[in-house]
């Protein structure tokens, strides 16, 4: 509630305001009026992470291509966590690389140093990742989103109306739309081209990942994983009004949409804008 306090009292400030969404936003939200709302709430930036997650999925191939033993991703906060209370044992096994939520903080700090970053998540342990690095200001749920929406009477088909800005400040336009989705990152970081379908897996579901870490199989040498079944469209912080299905339709739908779309710099983007940034720990 806190989070929510603070960022209403930037609405209107002197301070601009660069909001970053989780991937999986469209799985509540539609697209593309939601950014016309954000901007119509008072955002002066909109990005999502699809950026950040290509440059993570780039450190990950290049990572594995020397590796020999097992690694974990790193991606998932609540599965990071889990590893590190309960099997302590393999926290030297977690890949050093920060989340794309990070990677992206970092980006906007650089390329919008005036502004402030405000990330919206899909649930708390994200919150929680959130408050370990100073390259994300303000962190607020889905859910809470949907209540400021609703506080300021921001509609998407009105939106869609009085905004014609309703497009991403974007950097690159990727196939890492689908990271929200269990296994996305596996899916979209080629590992195919480095490992054997034996050596990678992925799981969803907490109780499903404590499972495979009692007794992990020995042939694994990458593991992407999520705390919540379905990946973060089954995050707490979403709505629960739609089936994972639903969720899971929405964001593919949504990647048919997206990937036609014209960015800045063509089809590479901006990656320029990235050099210089430490995305390992």
């Amino acid at each position: 509630m806190k989070e929510v306090e603070k960022l209403v009292s930037e609405f209107g400030k002197k301070t601009k305001l660069v909001a970053m969404l989780a991937p999986c936003f469209v799985a509540q939200f539609d697209y593309p009026e939601i950014i016309g709302q954000l901007r119509a709430l008072g955002f002066d930036k909109v990005v999502e992470l699809t950026f950040a997650a290509k440059i993570v999925n780039h450190e990950y191939h290049e990572i594995l291509k020397k590796s020999k033993g097992l690694l974990i991703s790193t991606v998932c906060p609540g599965s990071v966590h889990t590893i590190k209370t309960q099997f302590p044992q393999y926290e030297k096994n977690l890949i050093r690389v920060y989340s794309p939520m990070i990677v992206m903080g970092k980006v906007c700090k650089k390329i919008y140093p005036k502004h402030k970053v405000v990330f919206i998540s899909p649930c708390n342990f994200k919150k929680m990742e959130a408050k370990t690095t100073k390259d994300v200001d303000i962190t607020i749920g889905m859910d809470e989103l949907e209540n400021l929406l609703k506080r300021y009477k921001i509609k998407a088909n009105d939106s869609a109306k009085k905004n014609s800005k309703m497009k991403f400040d974007k950097f690159y336009n990727d196939y890492t739309k689908i990271y929200p989705l269990a296994g996305g990152l596996a899916k979209t970081a080629h590992i195919k081209q480095i490992l054997k379908p034996e050596e990678s897996r992925s799981i969803d579901g907490i109780l499903n990942v404590i499972e495979f870490m009692k007794n992990p199989d020995k042939k694994v040498r990458f593991l992407d994983f999520n705390f919540c079944i379905g990946g973060c469209i089954g995050g707490p912080l979403l709505t629960h009004e739609k089936t994972l299905e639903e969720k899971k339709e929405r964001v593919l739908d949504y990647v048919k949409k997206a990937m036609g779309e014209k960015i800045p710099g063509g089809e590479k983007g901006v990656l320029k804008e990235a050099k210089g940034i430490k995305i390992t720990y």
